[in-house]
């Protein structure tokens, strides 16, 4: 039974797709293949550009190109990705979707490898004795802090992985149709609560004065991104999007 899926560029129907099980291999480059491998017509692109493997829940790409790195995104993952360099054989790729990217002559190129067989365990404790593990990050969900730490990571959550993130202003008048009374001040003082918090600043007894914050916000969104504290369904804090409006 296939395990991998791969989605050629302009893909136009289901029957176009490129389905691999588990131990088999496809090509992909700019020479069609007999073995029903990814032909990538661009001059830029070699004639065997690199090679996908299928294997259980996860893939391997290599990258058999002389002088181009490969760079597999996480569409989903708000900027997560994966360089394969010239040469590298047998990459594992873990995301379970996957956009393939290929520098061809001044374009970038790009195709899609769907894993759907992502398999999870139970993380219940199942009645193990003893005391709990203490909590990484302790976030308490309906506090206006993490509304703020929200309305930080959402045009990233939303499918812009290197958006700019958003001014203190653009913050206040995301927030205000669900926090009326918020201002500058409270961003600025959330914000850094949240450093503290996440411990990459320290206290307030010990912080140089001054309000530099665009350092404090990337590091913020970042942590927040990298170890999904914050997830697209954690939006459902911030008030709706209207209608027509640019996200």
């Amino acid at each position: 039974m296939y395990s991998i899926i791969v989605v050629p560029p302009s893909c136009g129907s289901v029957a176009e797709q490129l389905r691999i099980g588990t131990g088999d291999r496809i090509e992909f480059g700019r020479a069609e293949t007999d073995g029903g491998g990814l032909t990538i017509a661009h001059e830029g692109v070699s004639r065997v550009a690199g090679e996908i493997a299928a294997h259980r829940t996860f893939w391997l790409l290599s990258n058999l190109s002389e002088d181009q790195t490969y760079v597999v995104e996480n569409p989903e993952g708000a900027g997560e990705h994966i360089k394969v360099a010239p040469g590298r054989v047998d990459a594992p790729v873990p995301f379970e979707l996957s956009r393939v990217t290929l520098p061809a002559a001044g374009d970038l190129l790009s195709f899609d490898v769907w894993a759907p067989r992502h398999a999870f365990r139970s993380v219940e404790r199942r009645g193990l004795e003893g005391a709990g593990t203490v909590p990484a990050f302790a976030l308490d969900r309906t506090k206006w802090y993490f509304a703020v730490l929200a309305a930080l990571c959402e045009r990233r959550l939303r499918g812009e992985p290197r958006a700019p993130l958003p001014a203190v202003e653009e913050i206040v008048e995301r927030l205000r149709p669900s926090w009326p009374k918020v201002s500058r001040s409270a961003v600025y003082w959330n914000i850094d609560y949240l450093a503290v918090k996440l411990r990459l600043r320290p206290g307030p007894e010990t912080a140089e004065p001054g309000r530099r914050t665009h350092g404090k916000k990337e590091s913020l969104a970042s942590l927040a991104l990298r170890f999904d504290l914050v997830r697209e369904d954690d939006l459902m804090v911030l008030a709706p999007v209207p209608s027509g409006a640019k996200r």
